[in-house]
């Protein structure tokens, strides 16, 4: 019997070598992510396979793997084991006796039963068994052996990486159950997104928004687009400008306590609210964006993108004392913090590359608190331990950062539109360092953006109730 390992090389079996009773084998542990890569290459998204709630209340009480998975073990076996390459798939009979559920480890079998020298074809009995020795699938296979020997290199399949934007979203919500929505100034939202996802967000009871822009344009859009606006409360002003400097006042005054982006430019609303001095708090205001990123094992935050354009070591650092403490109000109690450049060693001819290494020193003395810091770091030793490891730098944060502080807007911009427009993330962003969170998305975001950042102020928003208690 010929057991299945992992060889450099991949041989094959001939329809001369061949005898009656031969056999081979391999096995095979069912994970989550089998069954969801299964559904995305298929197209099979039965919630029997997918959906835990539903799964539950079938006759198999649970989620199974697809039946044609198992299948798919087998075909995997007559093509690269045996007979191996050079085979040709004719026939395949399948009859399947049990569900097959995670961590079921499967054995996979299949037997010379008949041979054909005229077809050169060969009939092989299959049967997968799992780690009970119940049978689980069986049937019959027909197959053309090769009639010449194969050795090939083992090709190596490219990785798949499961991401699943809703999923994340979900989890991201699940941070603010069991907390009361936050009255949230949205500032002229007067596109469909943005007031889409202000009234999504009000449904998720994220948000008690009121509605600040021209009255008759936010009703005449609401029924363009089919938007519910009954019993929302609109503070109805001229136009964009009148938005943001009502949305300031009402948040010094304390009539909301958080705000929200809509469809008017950051200047004008971040303008607004830096001359309300009621507003002011003893640091400088800065933008997070916080990313799940497909390929990086956590939330990423990202730092500042939006609001300063060229800080000087003063204002950064206030950037990442902001990032810290939304940081920790996101469950992360001692976040570790990579003050990025383009290289990892400190060179007079890059200012960032100073700035970063102050800002380390500063951490040491105890005027940045509340996380680990390190830097310069490139962006490659920042997010991956490999590339940490190549360079032989020995670091907590290197390879698992949770905060990336850039040295200025312009990198920082570039590097957040990457990771969403080439590397798949998702993102959120909030404003920190004034009085009250401020919710602030580019205006090409969609709705869920806009949601998941409605939830990042619900989440600050109470974090300050809290401390001013």
């Amino acid at each position: 019997m010929r057991a299945v390992d992992t060889p450099e090389y991949t041989d094959n079996v001939t329809y001369d070598e061949i005898h009656l009773g031969q056999s081979a084998r391999t096995v095979r542990t069912l994970t989550l992510e089998d069954i969801r890569a299964f559904a995305a290459v298929s197209g099979d998204t039965n919630p029997a396979h997918l959906d835990p709630a539903y799964a539950e209340a079938t006759m198999f009480h649970g989620v199974i793997a697809h039946g044609m998975w198992g299948g798919a073990l087998i075909s995997a076996l007559l093509g690269t084991v045996f007979p191996g390459p050079g085979t040709i798939y004719m026939e395949q009979a399948l009859h399947f006796s049990r569900p097959v559920r995670v961590g079921d480890t499967l054995t996979v079998t299949v037997t010379v039963m008949a041979k054909n020298d005229e077809k050169k074809s060969v009939e092989l009995d299959c049967q997968v068994q799992n780690q009970r020795s119940e049978r689980v699938l069986f049937g019959m296979a027909r197959v053309l052996a090769p009639a010449q020997r194969v050795r090939r290199l083992k090709v190596h399949v490219p990785q798949i990486q499961l991401f699943d934007p809703e999923a994340r979203l979900r989890a991201l919500l699940a941070l603010g159950d069991g907390l009361a929505p936050v009255r949230c100034g949205v500032v002229h939202p007067c596109d469909a997104d943005s007031l889409q996802g202000a009234m999504e967000a009000a449904r998720l009871g994220l948000i008690d928004p009121v509605l600040i822009g021209p009255e008759a344009r936010l009703h005449a859009l609401a029924d363009e687009h089919g938007i519910d606006l009954t019993g929302i409360t609109i503070e109805s002003v001229p136009h964009s400008h009148a938005a943001a400097e009502t949305a300031a006042t009402m948040a010094a005054d304390n009539r909301v306590q958080a705000l929200m982006k809509g469809s008017l430019h950051t200047d004008e609303l971040i303008r607004a609210i830096v001359t309300q001095v009621a507003l002011r708090t003893e640091r400088r205001m800065s933008h997070v964006f916080r990313f799940d990123v497909p390929t990086y094992a956590k939330p990423l935050l990202l730092t500042d993108v939006a609001l300063n354009i060229r800080p000087t070591l003063a204002e950064k650092a206030d950037i990442v004392q902001n990032a810290i403490a939304f940081a920790q109000v996101m469950g992360i109690a001692l976040p570790k913090v990579a003050i990025l450049s383009a290289v990892e060693t400190i060179n007079a001819a890059i200012p960032s590359t100073l700035d970063a290494a102050a800002l380390c020193k500063m951490a040491q003395r105890g005027q940045i608190v509340g996380a680990l810091l390190d830097g310069p770091l490139a962006y490659d030793n920042a997010v991956s331990a490999h590339a940490a490891g190549i360079k032989h730098i020995a670091s907590d944060v290197a390879g698992d950062a949770d905060i990336l502080v850039v040295p200025d807007l312009e990198s920082g911009n570039m590097l957040g539109k990457q990771l969403q427009y080439l590397g798949g993330a998702t993102s959120a962003g909030i404003v920190l360092g004034a009085r009250v969170p401020i919710a602030l998305t580019s205006r090409a975001d969609g709705a869920s953006a806009r949601i998941a950042s409605a939830l990042l102020t619900k989440l600050v928003a109470h974090h300050n109730r809290k401390t001013r208690l």
